[in-house]
């Protein structure tokens, strides 16, 4: 074994190490894998920063881009009120209604972003029918997953495994190519949607609701009096903040009410603070001098100041930040007053909190500046849905335009990069995206994770790695036939998509199947489908798609109701695809 092979393999196990524990951002685990195997001089400098111009990256960018000008033209927002009309008939009917069409769009755009969309819209429809949210949103965040295995742009993992056929040779996969597989295991997981998972799904209150009322009674006003050690001090400098971990939202001094408050403004004498206070500081502060405690409430503010749910939504760069360290208050212009963060509710030093994708937060603020983070892709309002006008004259050529990129590439008039990348660039040059618009809707974080873990695909190639993987895993199933080996392959890279991502599961996986099917001397085809719809159909945790992560904290989950909803579904969807697979690609 050389020795490039044992640092490769070294690489790789630390890469596994860091997502499984995630120590970093996924993005920035990738980045880190590709910049050790150019360090180590595995790869050179051309070959570790190849994945940014690989054909994989370069399309799901394009494609970003393109479903980013259909989204942006309302057009999906039209569909709205008759969602929101029919979901209110039933519980079963807003079920399927949502279910159904969250996986036509998902097939065709970007499934955070109908996610995204979705979430609002079902949260409204709880609120008004009474139902759970716990019931409705995990099956949503499953529609997504089953939607995107239906089309070759459904997710980045298909581009993924499709470029990396066409690099070593093989055919690329046609626009729906396996869309008549995938339909058959969406089938198969509707039906354990609509008949089995309502009996397992939690029906928790809506979390939102219940934070927000839990915050009204920790929302206190304290008038500064004489004697009172905080006067002349700075906010930050005060022991309400040091010692009491209050949070302070506004402050009124001379019938002025300023929310713009910084680490330099000071507290005086008779000012009257707005603060969240934690429960078990409330009875201490009582004894203190220089304190008095008023009541107070949040809601109906005549300032305009009102409080929203939100929840950071994938690739937002809220995300492994803290209130404090992003200077939230200030740059924002609004204050946090509760976050639930991987499922613990909490009220006291907020601003030291590392904030993750899927935290909800209950912000206050102005409706302009909510809006504000919305167009910044920084978070994702859970309020009352609020219907938007649709613009036909950008809706219609945006959907023309991304029917012509789907249809010239499965004619095959095309590759799906270069139609891709006219349909950005018409997306631009109609002026349904401005250029910033177009460069906003591109998923970054995606972009930079899909580059470093293509890394260590290229690194397995170089040093034929893959080969020796897939010898040990030929000489270790051998003894079986094709199908078995091809139900345990699928068995063997969900269980890694739920540990690890799912771009590096396919980045690690693509190139040993394909040598595997090399040194069995059957079609390589089956193998491909079967890593492309194991890595994509995940169920199992809400970290294992950022869907799932997505409906964690809005849903009011626990991390045991995926265990109880998504294993049963992931084991059901595993053994239809070792029969739905081989029938539709033969060995």
């Amino acid at each position: 074994m050389s020795t490039d092979l044992i640092i490769t393999f070294c690489v790789i196990g630390i890469g596994i190490f860091l997502f499984v524990k995630d120590y970093f951002s996924i993005d920035t685990t990738s980045i880190l894998i590709m910049v050790l195997f150019i360090v180590a001089g595995v790869l050179n400098p051309e070959e570790g920063f190849s994945g940014f111009n690989h054909p994989a990256t370069l399309t799901l960018g394009c494609i970003f881009v393109v479903s980013g000008g259909v989204f942006h033209s309302g057009i999906l927002n039209g569909l709205s009120g008759h969602i929101i009309k029919l979901a209110k008939i039933h519980y079963v009917v807003a079920l399927v209604v949502f279910c159904v069409i969250t996986a036509l769009f998902s097939a065709f755009i970007n499934d955070t972003a109908i996610v995204a969309l979705m979430l609002p819209i079902a949260l409204t429809v709880c609120r008004e029918t009474n139902i759970s949210p716990g019931r409705l949103l995990m099956p949503i965040s499953f529609a997504a997953l089953f939607g995107g295995t239906c089309t070759l742009i459904g997710t980045s993992t298909n581009i993924l495994v499709s470029s990396y056929a066409k690099k070593y040779g093989l055919e690329e996969f046609g626009m729906f190519e396996f869309s008549l597989a995938a339909l058959c295991l969406l089938f198969i997981g509707f039906l354990y949607i609509f008949f089995i998972a309502p009996f397992l799904l939690p029906k928790r209150k809506d979390e939102a609701s219940e934070l927000i009322k839990q915050v009204e009674e920790y929302v206190i006003e304290i008038v500064i009096e004489e004697g009172s050690i905080d006067i002349n001090k700075t906010i930050v400098n005060s022991k309400l903040v040091l010692d009491y971990n209050v949070n302070i939202l506004s402050i009124m001094r001379e019938g002025i009410l300023n929310y713009d408050l910084g680490p330099k403004t000071m507290i005086i004498k008779g000012d009257v603070l707005k603060v969240v206070l934690p429960p078990q500081m409330v009875h201490k502060l009582l004894d203190v001098k220089g304190y008095r405690i008023k009541g107070s409430k949040l809601v109906n503010n005549p300032d305009n100041h009102n409080v929203y749910e939100v929840i950071i939504p994938f690739g937002s760069s809220l995300s492994e930040g803290s209130l404090k360290s992003m200077q939230f208050n200030r740059r924002y212009n609004m204050s946090v007053l509760a976050i639930r963060h991987r499922g613990e509710i909490i009220f006291d030093k907020l601003s030291s909190v590392k904030l993750m994708e899927g935290d909800m937060l209950l912000v206050l603020g102005q409706k302009e500046d909510i809006k504000n983070l919305e167009d910044k892709k920084l978070v994702v309002t859970l309020s009352e849905y609020q219907k938007k006008k649709v613009n036909l004259k950008k809706a219609i050529p945006a959907v023309l335009i991304g029917l012509g990129v789907v249809l010239a590439a499965s004619l095959n008039f095309t590759s799906i990069l270069i139609s891709a990348m006219i349909g950005a660039l018409l997306m631009v040059l109609t002026k349904i995206l401005k250029p910033i618009e177009a460069y906003n809707a591109v998923e970054w974080k995606v972009i930079f994770m899909m580059a470093g873990v293509l890394s260590m695909g290229t690194a397995l190639e170089k040093t034929r790695g893959d080969e020796l993987i897939a010898g040990f895993v030929q000489n270790t199933l051998g003894q079986y036939n094709p199908h078995i080996t091809l139900s345990l392959l699928y068995l063997i890279t969900f269980i890694s998509t739920n540990l690890i991502s799912s771009k590096a599961t396919a980045a690690l996986l693509t190139p040993v199947v394909i040598s595997l099917a090399a040194i069995m001397e059957i079609s390589e085809r089956p193998f491909l489908v079967a890593v492309m719809f194991a890595c994509s159909l995940t169920f199992m945790t809400p970290v294992s798609y950022p869907t799932n992560t997505m409906v964690y904290a809005p849903g009011n989950y626990k991390f045991n109701d995926f265990l109880r909803v998504g294993t049963p579904l992931n084991v059901i969807i595993w053994i239809a695809a070792s029969f739905v697979i081989p029938y539709f690609f033969p060995f």
